[in-house]
């Protein structure tokens, strides 16, 4: 399988390039901006990269993108006109961007993944449950990473907050009480705690309390070949699928596991 990458010279991009050989896939495309340095520059012997204009028709099976959110539009087209699979891995999207996902993906098949980890995906089910089955109890997301990360709260958290929120049949817009500060918390909000600092990959705690007890689900990643191996596996999925918006979610067929759980 044929893999091109978005984002290709960052950090998450050389994991994603160290990841798909290391799967036995071939990195045929390496895309960075018009205006990046490293255009023509070579990634190994036998690529270089290019930029998103000069993908070629058939040069790659599947996208996967860890670019930045001003991009979506044009990876989104692009993957379009070639009828290319995409995994979006592209965090700090609005609503407007998701829209545009969901256009894309009644053409083409579409898995968008704020973070993926399948240990994420796996806490986010569990994050719903318990909101679920504690639906009084006061929730607060913490997350941590390098003092380089641009959005805040992490599109993980976010994600995390909309778990906690549909488990307990709502909407994360409706309930947030955004990065918390002063003030007397309001009861049923979800609040966040944001850390940035030193060279921390990504931590993420979400916290139930009730008078008494408190539960705390936490995931944290120690290498980034986590989400570049998980970056991986969805791409070789959505190969296999039809054209859709899907999620890490689907690629692990949680609900077909849950059901038979029950």
């Amino acid at each position: 399988m044929n893999v091109g990458i978005l984002g290709a010279s960052g950090r998450m991009g050389q994991a994603v390039i160290a990841a798909a050989k290391q799967a036995g896939l071939n990195v045929t495309a390496a895309i960075v901006s018009d205006q990046s340095e490293h255009r023509g520059q070579p990634v190994f012997a036998s690529l270089r990269y290019q930029t998103l204009s000069e993908l070629a028709p058939h040069q790659a099976d599947v996208l996967i993108d860890f670019s930045l959110p001003q991009a979506l539009t044009d990876n989104l087209q692009h993957a379009q006109r070639l009828k290319l699979p995409i995994v979006i891995c592209t965090t700090g999207l609005n609503a407007q961007q998701h829209q545009a996902i969901d256009a894309a993906a009644q053409q083409i098949p579409v898995l968008y993944a704020a973070n993926t980890s399948v240990g994420i995906t796996l806490l986010q089910q569990l994050v719903k449950l318990t909101s679920a089955a504690l639906p009084n109890c006061d929730i607060e997301i913490i997350e941590a990473h390098h003092s380089a990360k641009r959005d805040a709260p992490s599109g993980t958290a976010l994600v995390l907050g909309e778990s906690a929120a549909a488990g307990r049949g709502q909407l994360l817009d409706n309930v947030s009480a955004g990065i918390r500060g002063d003030g007397v918390r309001e009861a049923g909000s979800i609040g966040f705690s944001v850390i940035r600092a030193g060279d921390i990959i990504g931590e993420h705690s979400v916290l139930f309390a009730q008078p008494g007890e408190r539960i705390e689900l936490m995931h944290k990643v120690g290498n980034r070949t986590i989400f570049a191996q998980g970056a991986v596996q969805a791409a070789q999925w959505l190969t296999q699928q039809a054209k859709g918006r899907y999620a890490m979610a689907d690629m692990l067929a949680l609900n077909t596991l849950l059901k038979q759980l029950a």
